[in-house]
């Protein structure tokens, strides 16, 4: 019997190739994943255009790199649904995750997840930071991890919190926060050689609150420079009651406008935001250092947006354009042109077979959204796909290139012209004249609808039937419960 040695295979393989005329090419090496989550990022981005006071180089720098697409919005606009949609597959409607008390461990398995179908694949799956509502989610999903970031050096000079919406000045430099570690565990792996291709996820908390930076951030967004956002009075006039109960106005927006202090807020977020920006900077860096440039995609997103005050709101929960729409950008070598911009709606269920079909693993039968590979080759190409956002059991959002149409679970509608209306002041969805446009967007909605999952403590599963507004404690973080 003939042993296949190394050697021999070689002799072989050199001997076929004399016979046949033709080279026998070796197998393109499957490409890495750097995949980059930033929590509470709205489109407050430079490239993305909205708002003309944000520094945000790195993150410029990115999309120069790729393709951005400025049309992007979340599956649901609250952390835990957004990220269980996109690292599942499945839309909130499909697993009752609607809401940060909808716990996603009872009706998503660790099997359905993005991360393990790449481990299973042979991926080296790494990370630390936030990846699934709470941390990395999953256990089983990994090969390493960063592990907790420390935590416990953060000091306050002062609080500047305006009741819930809390920020305040860090006594120290970009050490005593968090993301800093998550970038620095992200440039470490980037160093290192691999034998195998890796899944490095970087989950940044920022600009998430507490919107606590060092004053140097502060410093480069001067608070005699700050514009407020563009707002309407009356507002909410039009605005149905499904759409009352989330935003509050009562609540946030009426205890800023109490406090005169509207710009420190959105000073604030700007600084947090240009503080994350340089970490994003900070690992950009390295992997253009690193061996693995050439061969690595990026996909970076914003898990939802925020609102700092338009149409009376502030926070997430609500199904308009702040709350919805959050950067989405890709670098894929071989695929992506560079500098490209993509108008066409996209929505975050999109993310999974993407990757999936872009490293050649099978799409799991679960998975619901459309790649968007044409997209990445060629941004102008065909789309007739709209974007869909969930809040709540039956509230939805549809997206498409010039409109969003909102229906409410008690029938209450909203529709919004963005060619002529980008801020959402006008609510057309009474007049006769534009039924037919709700039809066509209709189409869209998704079909089920199933309870919500239970959340600690409840009997049945009602939770986040309405939407509405998340409490938070001093630190900004969010708990479980509801107003």
């Amino acid at each position: 019997m003939i042993r296949f040695t190394p050697c021999l295979i070689v002799i072989l393989l050199t001997v076929i190739e004399m016979c046949s005329g033709s080279p026998i090419l070796a197998a393109e090496p499957r490409p890495n994943v750097l995949f980059i989550a930033v929590d509470d990022l709205n489109h407050w981005v430079g490239h993305l255009g909205r708002n003309p006071q944000t520094i945000t180089p790195n993150l410029d720098r990115l999309a120069k790199m790729g393709v951005s697409f400025t049309n992007a919005h979340c599956a649901a606009p609250v952390c835990n649904p957004s990220r269980a949609a996109l690292l599942s597959g499945r839309r909130p409607g499909s697993t009752g995750v609607y809401d940060n008390n909808n716990p996603y461990d009872p009706v998503i398995s660790s099997d359905q997840s993005l991360v393990t179908q790449f481990r299973s694949a042979g991926y080296k799956t790494c990370g630390m930071g936030k990846l699934w509502h709470g941390g990395l989610g999953f256990a089983s999903q990994w090969e390493e991890t960063g592990g907790r970031e420390r935590d416990g050096k953060k000091s306050i000079v002062q609080d500047r919190s305006i009741g819930g919406i809390a920020f305040g000045v860090i006594n120290g430099g970009d050490e005593e926060v968090s993301d800093t570690q998550i970038a620095d565990y992200g440039i470490a792996e980037l160093a290192k050689s691999h034998d195998r291709p890796f899944f490095l996820t970087l989950g940044f908390h920022k600009p998430h609150m507490p919107w606590n930076v060092p004053q140097k951030y502060f410093d480069q967004h001067p608070l005699d420079q700050i514009q407020l956002p563009p707002t309407k009075v009356g507002d909410l006039d039009d605005v149905p009651p499904g759409g009352l109960r989330m935003a509050k106005p009562a609540g946030d927006h009426a205890a800023v406008l109490q406090s005169g202090r509207w710009k420190e807020a959105v000073q604030a977020y700007l600084a947090t935001i240009t503080y994350l920006d340089g970490q994003v900077g900070r690992v950009l860096d390295a992997l253009e250092k690193s061996p693995h440039h050439d061969n690595t995609i990026i996909c970076l997103w914003g898990d939802h947006g925020w609102h700092l005050g338009e149409k009376e709101h502030w926070r997430k929960f609500a199904l308009w354009e702040e709350a919805t729409r959050a950067p989405l950008i890709w670098v894929v070598p071989g695929v992506t042109p560079s500098g490209e911009i993509c108008t066409q709606p996209v929505d975050f269920m999109s993310i999974y077979p993407t990757l999936c079909e872009l490293a050649e693993i099978p799409r799991p039968d679960h998975v619901e959204g459309h790649s968007i590979r044409p997209l990445l080759k060629n941004p102008a190409s065909p789309w007739s796909h709209a974007a869909v956002t969930t809040f709540g059991q039956s509230n939805h959002a549809v997206r498409d290139l010039n409109w969003r149409y909102i229906r409410y679970a008690d029938g209450g509608e909203e529709l919004y012209d963005h060619s002529q209306d980008p801020y959402e002041w006008t609510n057309l969805a009474g007049k006769v004249e534009y039924q037919s446009r709700i039809a066509e967007l209709a189409a869209f909605l998704p079909a089920v609808n199933v309870e919500p999952v239970p959340g600690a403590g409840q009997k049945g599963g009602k939770a986040g039937k309405g939407g509405g507004k998340k409490k938070q404690n001093r630190s900004g973080k969010e708990t479980g419960s509801r107003k």
